[in-house]
């Protein structure tokens, strides 16, 4: 029966509990067209040898092979990974020195069994901090680097303003700036009736509802316009700015400029920094307008204020400083929002996964340094005085 199969070019595969070690025999020609027979065959011998426990090992002869190609190892090699789980340790015998080089080619290209995940422990603790730390520095020495890149570019262009790529630029401010005056003025209209409303409340209480100007203008102009300005064009520009910048990267068009003599950096990063450095204070100052108008507003619905006893009390007591400084914060914000989402982009690899893991990373540091670099702004100024 078996001459009749290795002539048909079946497979077989033979048990033999009653030697020691365990015997099996595979026979025939294994090849892609056998693989579900194989299949079949593979799993009746594991369960035989589950039933049997061999106490002394597995011997697999595969003497009486007769064709095999890359199917037929895979299938030798996984028959064998699972006889050693079920019943020890598998030794290969009576195997030609053809089929031996095809086994050995296989195996190699086979991924090795993933490591079994460690008990967490304080050690454990220590390496994941020690891996965060040390990526943080490397992220922070790599941005430096960067940002060195882009002033000695921008100083470049101060003595060749032609080298700027100005449709480029054009373009930017357009993308960063004015598509999202919309949305910054709706957002900076509704927190300035929000402020409005709230200190109404409470400022009612105190017969001092008439202090609700002081607390819009000085909230708007000073802290609240120019920091949600910057948290929104950082979710809307530093996503961007990461998924074009790595989208080159995933096409090699990177390597395809470097190769060309082409400068990345002046070509792609310089003009969304300059683009973003100059929109930023705009729509900063565009938020504060839209946020003391929705705080006018409702102003003079809650409390009967009106326009112009808003606006005298706006001109007479707040002080000028306060938009200074909120306007001062503005550059610094878009240079540090650019400057993570081309970074970010730079760092993508070639596959999607990680294009979007870098493009939510960019949105995430451009806003916590965002908000750090207000408060560092916060203390300063109030250790200076204003």
């Amino acid at each position: 029966m078996n001459g009749q199969a290795f002539a048909d070019g079946f497979p077989t595969l033979e048990v033999d509990l009653g030697v020691r070690p365990a015997l099996l025999r595979l026979g025939g020609v294994l090849r892609i067209r056998h693989l579900p027979e194989l299949e079949t065959l593979g799993r009746g011998a594991a369960a035989q040898i589950a039933a049997g426990k061999p106490a002394e090992g597995i011997v697999l002869d595969m003497s009486q092979i007769h064709g095999l190609d890359t199917a037929g190892a895979w299938f030798v090699l996984s028959l064998a990974r699972r006889l050693e789980a079920e019943g020890g340790a598998v030794r290969f015998a009576g195997l030609s020195a053809r089929w031996q080089g095809l086994l050995d080619t296989v195996e190699a290209s086979l991924p090795g069994a993933a490591p079994q995940p460690g008990r967490p422990g304080f050690i454990c603790w220590l390496e994941h901090i020690g891996e965060a730390t040390s990526g943080a520095w490397r992220t922070c020495v790599e941005m430096s680097n960067l940002l060195g890149e882009i002033i000695v570019r921008c100083v470049g262009l101060l003595f060749n303003p032609l080298r700027l790529r100005w449709t480029a630029l054009i373009h930017h401010m357009q993308a960063v700036g004015f598509d999202a005056v919309p949305i910054v003025s709706l957002m900076a209209f509704l927190i300035g009736v929000v402020l409005a409303f709230q200190g109404a409340v409470q400022l009612r209480q105190f017969g001092a509802e008439i202090f609700v100007v002081d607390l819009i203008a000085i909230s708007i102009l000073r802290e609240l316009g120019i920091l949600l300005t910057a948290i929104i064009v950082a979710g809307r520009s530093a996503s961007a700015f990461t998924a074009a910048i790595g989208s080159m990267k995933m096409r090699e068009e990177i390597d395809a400029m470097r190769t060309l003599g082409l400068d990345p950096v002046s070509v792609l990063i310089v003009p969304r920094v300059l683009a973003l450095v100059i929109m930023l204070p705009i729509l900063g100052f565009i938020a504060d307008l839209a946020g003391l108008i929705g705080g006018a507003l409702m102003s003079w619905i809650t409390l009967g204020v009106s326009p112009e006893m808003f606006v005298a009390r706006l001109w007479d007591d707040t002080d000028v400083w306060q938009f200074v400084i909120g306007m001062v914060k503005a550059p610094f914000f878009a240079l540090t929002i650019a400057l993570v989402g081309c970074y970010e982009g730079l760092k993508v690899e070639g596959n999607a996964e990680s294009l979007g893991a870098r493009t939510s990373r960019s949105v995430v540091e451009a806003i916590f340094l965002v908000i750090v670099l207000d408060a560092v702004f916060s203390i300063f100024f109030a250790l200076v005085g204003k």
